[in-house]
């Protein structure tokens, strides 16, 4: 990978993320040399990440000539402006209102469309790490405020929905839950299908910011597929998302970061294992 000149790049982060795995993918595809450094965020917390981001404590974080970048939206951004002259394809559109679209559809994806995907996988990926926070406690019994992995920028009424989900009771309860969670795939296909204007990426011919947003989550769609025998995106409801999913998946500098597939179910598996004995001990 291309170098930054003198800029040094380290990236804290943990490899299951996929908000870590976004960040990766933007360097990926930028061209870029970085030190990767993987966080033990079940065994505690590095003082060079309690540093970098003392606010939400919270991987990913970027260090620029060890200056902090956090969120990985953000972090994706600012990737593609410090370092717009090294070679790399751009990202973020050239056009203000095009940028401004880009990063509307960005936020859609992640109060939407991960987030419902980590609803249907959330038990597997992530160990809780419950909050000592006095944030609406009449309302939230055992909040997961903490999700390590999960970028801070998550609003408080969608963590209200992963509870609502959660605690379903009824066929009707957890039915609407994915009624939502296909309805979210429906929009971002027609967002999709306006954007690309029938190109194979959001960005056009080329991978964009919102291909970089959207594909961190590739592998994991096709991990809840091999968990639960479904897919977040199919051929029949959302056949352009589907066929992105794929073709994304298959680029070199994707294939270079995203996870193996198998590697990521295992992973899951282990997780829901290390919650259930938590939750045994509580």
């Amino acid at each position: 990978m291309a170098g930054g000149g003198d800029d040094e790049l380290k990236l804290l982060g943990a490899w299951a993320s996929p908000f870590v795995l976004r960040v990766k993918l933007a360097l990926s595809f930028k061209g870029l040399s970085y030190e990767d450094v993987e966080e033990d965020l079940s065994g505690g917390k590095s003082e060079l990440l309690l540093e970098s981001n003392p606010v939400h404590k919270k991987v990913p974080v970027l260090l620029h000539n060890g200056k902090p970048v956090c969120e990985s939206q953000i972090i994706v951004q600012y990737i593609d402006e410090a370092f717009a002259g090294t070679g790399g394809p751009s990202l973020l559109p050239a056009d203000p209102h095009q940028r401004a679209v880009a990063r509307f559809w960005g936020a859609y994806i992640d109060d939407k469309v991960v987030l419902l995907m980590l609803l249907m996988t959330l038990s597997f990926i992530f160990y809780l790490h419950y909050s000592t926070y006095d944030l609406r406690r009449h309302e939230y019994d055992r909040c997961p405020m903490h999700i390590d992995g999960v970028d801070a920028s998550f609003p408080l009424q969608l963590l209200a929905f992963w509870l609502q989900s959660a605690r379903a009771k009824t066929l009707e309860e957890k039915a609407e839950a994915l009624k939502q969670a296909l309805a979210a795939a429906e929009n971002l296909e027609a967002a999709f299908t306006e954007i690309s204007e029938g190109k194979p990426f959001f960005g056009g011919d080329s991978v964009g910011y919102l291909d970089v947003t959207l594909g961190a989550v590739v592998a994991w769609v096709h991990a809840a597929e091999k968990l639960y025998g479904m897919r977040l995106f199919d051929a029949t409801r959302t056949p352009r998302l589907s066929a992105f999913v794929e073709r994304f998946g298959a680029l070199g500098a994707a294939k270079a970061v995203l996870p193996d597939v198998d590697v990521l179910v295992e992973y899951a598996k282990q997780r829901q294992a290390d919650a259930a004995a938590a939750a045994s001990d509580s």
